[in-house]
């Protein structure tokens, strides 16, 4: 059987249409039409059911996933250790990541990077969504949590500071109080620095929520409200000032990871180098400031 029939089919059965399979394919919603016609046709099953609603599986298709799967992954894990044994340092190499350490933190390191090795093709994925490292969706990635699968090489970057913005022209807020201000929050208030920001100024009414810690940098320098965002962020948007106050929000941990298949990768192995140089020229301006 042929992988890239077996690919397909995946990719059918987890997005349910054609359309769906053929973006996250990156090729067209025709060839995978008719790639799944040929392959049902080879297997003398039917695999989907075609319904108003998309492509659902029949018990043909239910059956044969969990080994279409076993053979993904034996597929991935020759890719990903072929591309570890690579020399050369040329090539892309994908990173994925939040959307304000893409912004903020990685345009330096990566001018570094970009100068030191032209040859390399750098892509940046940002959002919220986290990008499969054993499916080489991805060759590092960069989280505030550590990595959950034992196939991660993983490393603790820094500890992230936090810091409370306001508005430059705006009065300060009182701390434990917050009455006649407003928060600006992410959609999901769980991280700990939301819950603290809350909790420090109980009166203080949310007023706008966003994912995107640039979108609450900026509506806050629009006098929205009450912000906290990493220091790396706010300290770098002008017409914000952040807030002296008795007790900061808590920091977090930045995490990087990538499979270990790829340790052997010239290309992320001179990345992650030119990192390292970065954060330890960082460290070094910061202990000469202090």
């Amino acid at each position: 059987m042929d992988w890239s029939d077996v690919r397909i089919f995946l990719a059918v059965a987890r997005s349910g249409t054609l359309g769906g399979a053929a973006r996250s394919l990156q090729t067209s919603h025709p060839t995978v039409g008719r790639r799944l016609r040929a392959l049902e046709e080879a297997m003398g099953h039917t695999l989907f059911q075609r319904t108003a609603d998309g492509f659902v599986l029949t018990d043909e298709g239910h059956g044969i996933v969990a080994l279409a799967e076993q053979m993904e992954e034996g597929a991935l894990a020759m890719e990903r250790r072929l591309a570890g044994q690579e020399r050369n340092l040329e090539g892309s190499l994908r990173i994925s990541t939040t959307d304000w350490f893409g912004a903020y933190v990685l345009p330096p390191i990566l001018a570094d990077f970009a100068n030191a090795y032209p040859n390399v093709d750098v892509e940046i994925l940002t959002g919220t969504r986290r990008f499969s490292l054993a499916q080489r969706e991805a060759d590092v990635a960069f989280r505030t949590v550590p990595f959950e699968t034992a196939d991660i090489v993983q490393r603790r970057l820094f500890r992230l500071e936090y810091g409370v913005y306001i508005a430059e022209e705006a009065s300060d807020p009182k701390y434990g109080d917050g009455t006649g201000f407003r928060l600006i929050t992410p959609s999901k208030r769980h991280f700990p620095d939301i819950a603290w920001l809350i909790e420090s100024f109980p009166n203080a009414r949310p007023v706008l929520q966003s994912n995107n810690r640039n979108v609450q940098g900026r509506m806050c320098r629009q006098g929205v409200g009450i912000a906290v965002l990493p220091r790396v962020v706010g300290n770098q948007i002008s017409g914000i000032r952040r807030l002296e106050l008795p007790t900061p929000p808590p920091a977090r941990d930045i995490w990087m990871g990538y499979h270990r298949d790829l340790r052997g990768l010239q290309r992320l192995r001179a990345f992650i180098a030119t990192l390292s140089d970065h954060l330890a020229n960082e460290t070094a301006r910061g202990a000469a400031q202090r």
